[in-house]
């Protein structure tokens, strides 16, 4: 029976290598491509379209729908910002820590800092303008590409997300946690595209390095796993 688990156990963590590899690998070249097309001029048609598909014909400064969706659009992107991930960051923390997690806790926080000191540091290297097509739905400050939005949502939500559905046995629960990740990061991106204060690109981009990082920190936490340096739902802590 022992045999059976640990087989099945292996079998499970072989399949997240697999996927983590297959993410990292379509993220990075995802970035890439997109942010050498961006340099080079490229795929501007295809932003304007969709940033233009996302007004009012004859009114620019109005986003489709009624008043209420650009209200929730409004919501949908706090969700991103670097005050709400901060909360979010530190309430799976204090999750983690109270479920005697304290290894899976502080690599949270390292695994959170990086992609933030990254995100920093490639908007400021391509320094790329804000959309000027249509009106801005939220007010913005920094350089446009990729965004940063939905490259730290990524980070944050794809990171945290895993991670708590490792300490959890059931799939229900683990697939669950996993679901509510991928669709705060998708709602985040969304918005900016939708509020107008970002290029479609930029998300794209954002989405593709924010899920790849999160990717490698899934590796890294399950080598640590591997060597009892990182608790998982296996532990006598987990009940």
């Amino acid at each position: 029976m022992n045999q059976q688990k640990s087989a099945g156990h292996d079998f499970v963590l072989d399949h997240i290598t697999a996927i983590s590899l297959l993410i990292i690998g379509v993220g990075l070249s995802t970035f890439i491509v997109i942010a050498n097309t961006v340099m080079a001029g490229g795929m501007h048609a295809f932003d304007e379209g969709m940033l233009m598909s996302m007004r009012v014909p004859g009114d620019l400064a109005d986003p489709i729908g009624p008043s209420w969706l650009e209200v929730m659009f409004r919501d949908f992107t706090a969700l991103g910002g670097v005050g709400v991930l901060i909360l979010i960051t530190f309430g799976t923390m204090g999750y983690l820590l109270l479920r005697g997690k304290k290894h899976a806790a502080l690599f949270i926080i390292l695994a959170v800092s990086g992609g933030l000191l990254l995100s920093t540091a490639l908007k400021s290297g391509f320094d790329r303008t804000r959309p000027d097509l249509v009106a801005h739905g939220t007010a913005v400050s920094s350089a446009s590409f990729p965004s940063g939005h939905s490259m730290l949502s990524a980070v944050v939500y794809l990171t945290c997300g895993p991670l708590l559905a490792a300490v959890h046995k059931r799939r229900r629960v683990r697939a669950y946690l996993i679901l509510c990740a991928v669709l705060l990061t998708f709602l985040v991106g969304m918005s900016r595209i939708y509020l107008g204060v970002h290029w479609p690109t930029d998300v794209l981009a954002g989405w593709a390095a924010g899920s790849a990082w999160a990717a490698a920190c899934w590796l890294v936490a399950r080598w640590l796993q591997e060597r009892g340096r990182l608790e998982d739902a296996s532990d006598p802590a987990n009940s």
